[in-house]
């Protein structure tokens, strides 16, 4: 098949890291991949230039960028209607909100056979603005007349589509979001690498993984771990990743004199993420606002357990009380209770590491998810070509 992948940037993150691996599959599997992406700036990186894979073509669209911009959003539309006709793909695959809206339309109005959409996140949630969300559900619900199924990593993100009458429950399939499993399954604890980090030999390491920008949860992580730290001197906090909160995210530790508590590791190549979480004891996950957080999947692969607000699809695997523990949203004393028991019972710790490592070896792994995608865009091409 000749199979297009777009999405609005190719940051270092988890919505892109599951287009990688899907392209990986595939073309593994002999056919024709082709990303189109827009520009991705800025301190969050750009994940093309940190993998090593078959070679595919990859295709910058300037006018394809993150906010809502009319005359850049129309530009982005007739540019890719226009390659979409020309290269006449078999399948188009879109992700996230902006690209999956406009390449949908795009991609139907171009006469492709099978378009298919990967829900990775909502761009509508609770904390965002009414006229906002009011925006961007209109537009869903535009865009799913335009493609002939909707994936989601996690079931959460389908009922709340379907809550929000995007699209009937039976145009919707939760594909887990893959990725390498077994390099954090072989991770261990490397001295070396704490000494580079200046995390001491013996400290309990909270991690955190996520882009260093607002509603990742570091407005709450920070006060968490002060009030921990109160108590357990000996408990450090690895925060692994960039962005533009990091000049304020070091005024704010150092201005609770914590700054020999915390260990940046910055923006670490996905091929790496493995070696950073075997240092840590626990990962915080505190974002409002996420699909299935990666991170959490990552952290359970390594075998720690991770705390998590009870939003979006976090509780499908923290479960609470077998992989860790689940807490209300924006809950700061939650978080540090949470914390206490597990900071207490380094027993209760290690199973629950088991039992998230045995929850997600297999259920996450990259190959799988790419087996799945290929079995639907070929039952999808059978059907129209059946039907159509």
């Amino acid at each position: 098949m000749k199979i297009c992948h777009i999405i609005t940037r190719m940051i270092v993150g988890g919505a892109q890291e599951n287009t990688l691996y899907t392209i990986l599959g595939h073309l593994q599997k002999g056919h024709e991949v082709t990303l189109i992406t827009g520009p991705s700036p800025g301190r969050e990186g750009e994940l093309l230039q940190n993998v090593d894979f078959p070679p595919f073509e990859t295709i910058v669209l300037p006018s394809l960028v993150r906010e809502l911009d009319p005359l850049n959003d129309i530009k982005a539309y007739f540019t890719l209607k226009k390659l979409l006709r020309e290269r006449k793909f078999d399948v188009v695959h879109t992700h996230s909100s902006k690209a999956g809206v406009i390449g949908r339309v795009a991609a139907r109005k171009a006469g492709i056979p099978v378009v298919v959409h990967t829900v990775h996140g909502q761009a509508f949630h609770p904390y965002e603005k009414g006229w906002r969300n009011t925006i961007y559900k209109e537009s869903e619900r535009f865009a799913a007349r335009y493609c002939d199924k909707i994936f989601a990593v996690a079931q959460a993100m389908i009922d709340q589509c379907v809550d929000a009458s995007i699209a009937p429950a039976e145009k919707y399939m939760v594909v887990y979001s893959g990725m390498d499993t077994s390099a954090f399954a072989h991770a261990t604890r490397d001295l070396n690498l704490r000494q580079k980090l200046e995390i001491p030999p013996n400290a309990r390491v909270i991690a955190t993984l996520a882009r260093l920008f607002p509603m990742k949860g570091y407005e709450y992580a920070i006060p968490a771990a002060a009030k921990l730290i109160a108590d357990y001197p000996d408990t450090h906090v690895l925060i692994i990743g960039d962005g533009p909160m990091r000049d304020e995210l070091d005024k704010q530790i150092a201005a609770l004199n914590l700054t020999g508590h915390f260990h940046f590791a910055g923006l670490v190549p996905p091929a790496q993420v493995h070696e950073f979480l075997a240092q840590a004891d626990l990962l915080w996950h505190l974002s409002l606002r996420e699909g299935l957080p990666r991170s959490v999947v990552q952290a359970l692969a390594t075998g720690i357990p991770a705390i998590g607000y009870r939003l979006d699809g976090t509780p499908e695997v923290v479960i609470d009380g077998e992989t860790g523990f689940c807490v209300a949203p924006e809950s700061i004393d939650e978080v540090v209770a949470a914390t206490q028991k597990l900071w207490n019972a380094p027993t209760l710790a290690r199973e629950m590491g088991k039992n998230g490592q045995k929850l997600v070896l297999e259920r996450f792994d990259w190959r799988r998810m790419a087996d799945i995608l290929e079995k639907e865009y070929l039952e999808a091409t059978y059907k129209n070509r059946k039907f159509g």
